[in-house]
């Protein structure tokens, strides 16, 4: 038998007293993204992070005798093709396209006529985030969190 003096107290951990603000998850993700991106900092003032870092770390890319080097100078954004509900109604992906800006030159002195060029060269498209915070792929969004 237990006896009155051997009962152990409950701690109740259900109540907090200083509870905690959460920071806002939906701004983290947005921020996280443009920070990838760099897209609203001028080309000279990016850091070295991000999608930036990618084309730093991968380039130059030279041939295998090293006569032909190619360089990245910078990349760029063009604005979506489609809204966000466009992109729903029609099954797209809400995508923006990616350019880099690269210049081919060549190291080899008999190659004297080879002028060195520079173009803008088109990547491909990149998912964008939505102001919600969401991914449109193929016309459903992806990654939904709503605001509270």
């Amino acid at each position: 038998m237990v006896t009155q003096n051997n009962i152990n107290e409950r701690i109740s951990f259900a109540s907090v007293k200083s509870a905690l603000d959460y920071p806002d998850f939906l701004d983290v993700q947005l921020q996280s993204f443009k920070e990838f991106f760099q897209h609203e900092t001028s080309s000279e003032n990016r850091e070295n992070e991000g999608l930036y870092k990618v084309f730093q770390e991968n380039f130059p890319i030279s041939d295998t005798r090293n006569i032909f080097v190619l360089e990245f100078l910078d990349y760029f954004v063009d604005p979506p093709r489609y809204t966000i509900h466009e992109c729903i109604e029609r099954g797209l992906t809400y995508s923006v396209p990616l350019k880099a800006k690269l210049r081919l030159s060549c190291n080899d002195k008999e190659h004297e006529d080879f002028e060195t060029i520079v173009q803008d060269v088109y990547l491909g498209t990149i998912p964008y985030i939505t102001p919600k915070a969401t991914i449109c792929i193929n016309g459903t969004e992806r990654v939904r969190s709503e605001k509270r």
